[in-house]
């Protein structure tokens, strides 16, 4: 059975065709820094690998792309959309209707639409993946896998907010959280890795960025609520923040509600930091001395300190950290900052083997680390057409 996995993230998509159940990869690739001046495009086989540079508008444009390359006449990798017999679709935010993968109809993409607000930065484009999709590969079985739906095995003491009980109950306003599928993903690597340690957090650092603390495989937190706004800071949203500022720009301000929005989602994080929402820029600047942007990475660094020793305590107890995603498996820097001053916590960062560059699973503690500091390369298109197969197959 041929997948293709489409995962549109706020600012790239990166795509996979595999065969199942034997995990073969035909194709995989990535469109990234969509909406800038330039987006960079992977397209790699068993034996081509390409690469372009060129404007991607937004994710359509992105989409059209990816399915022009698999069906290329020279480098392709299928001679018609009809090979492919499903097309799983990462979707951030399943609310409250999806804890489960799902087959796609009218219904489902109207909840995912309902969603918008929850996830503006992500729903939107993986619901235009999925109608693209549907014109492109209009004979496969279209699958929705939510980010949401590690983290349903949070306890209520985690994801229920001090409200009034009704918003809850009647407007199900929760702690849904995010980045579920890496998250799952990685943390059964570092467990299948670990053996019998039990007590993990995984770090998931990209343009995006959430962390979930881990216990015998199951979610108890993660830093990522309602929608994919809160916690760590992020490319550009704000992550945490006294909601009294809300209002304050509201009202002191002259701010609209809609505009504070676009403030906290789309001009924040290291963008409003930096002017930079790119860590390779950031990094690059910090080197140079610019103050601004080397600030950011500390202010960074800091929060997800501050992440891990309350993590620690939620689970009694840590065997190990995990990174993963672009920044938290690349930059060395970052992993360093993080990893810097924790030695109370019995974290130790092994500097030279930090700086190893690998595709694997790998260790970059010290030997006298008492918890272990992991890199784990997440892998969310495998971890979908899984997900896709099994629901196909039952």
């Amino acid at each position: 059975m041929k997948i293709l996995i489409i995962n549109s993230g706020s600012s790239s998509i990166k795509y996979q065709l595999m065969i199942m159940p034997e995990n073969e990869v035909i194709c995989s690739g990535m469109i990234d820094r969509i909406g800038l001046e330039t987006s960079n495009i992977t397209f790699k086989t068993a034996t081509t690998s390409r690469e372009e540079t060129l404007a991607i508008p937004n994710h359509k444009v992105g989409l059209q792309k990816v399915a022009n390359m698999l069906l290329d006449a020279e480098k392709g990798v299928i001679k018609s959309t009809s090979e492919i017999s499903a097309v799983g679709h990462r979707v951030v935010h399943g609310g409250s209707d999806f804890s489960d993968t799902v087959k796609i109809d009218e219904k489902v993409k109207a909840k995912i639409k309902q969603l918008f607000e929850l996830a503006p930065l992500h729903n939107p484009a993986n619901l235009e993946g999925i109608n693209v999709a549907e014109e492109i590969f209009s004979s496969a079985e279209q699958i929705a896998v939510f980010d949401t739906a590690f983290h349903q095995t949070m306890p209520e003491v985690a994801y229920k907010y001090a409200i009034p009980n009704y918003l809850l109950t009647e407007n199900k306003v929760r702690v849904y959280g995010f980045h579920g599928t890496s998250h799952k993903y990685v943390s059964e690597k570092a467990i299948n890795y670990l053996k019998d340690n039990s007590k993990i957090i995984t770090i998931h650092l990209g343009n995006g960025c959430s962390m979930a603390a881990i216990k015998d495989g199951k979610c108890i937190d993660t830093t990522m609520g309602f929608s994919p706004s809160n916690g760590l800071i992020m490319g550009t949203r704000a992550g945490d923040i006294d909601q009294s500022v809300i209002f304050y720009m509201i009202k002191n301000l002259g701010y609209t509600p809609d505009e504070v929005n676009a403030v906290l989602l789309k001009q924040s994080g290291m963008l409003g930091l930096t002017g930079y929402s790119d860590l390779r820029d950031i990094e690059s600047e910090a080197e140079k001395g610019n103050k601004d942007c080397l600030l950011a990475l500390q202010m960074n660094a800091y929060r997800i300190r501050k992440t891990i020793g309350a993590y620690a305590a939620a689970l009694n107890g840590l065997n190990a950290i995990v990174f993963t995603a672009g920044i938290g498996e690349n930059s060395s820097f970052m992993r360093n900052l993080i990893c810097t001053e924790m030695d109370y916590f019995g974290i130790e960062i092994n500097k030279e083997k930090n700086q190893i560059r690998s595709k694997e699973l790998r260790e970059i503690n010290t030997e006298n680390s008492i918890v272990k500091v992991l890199v784990v390369p997440t892998d969310e298109e495998y971890e979908i057409a899984n997900q896709v197969y099994q629901l196909l197959e039952n």
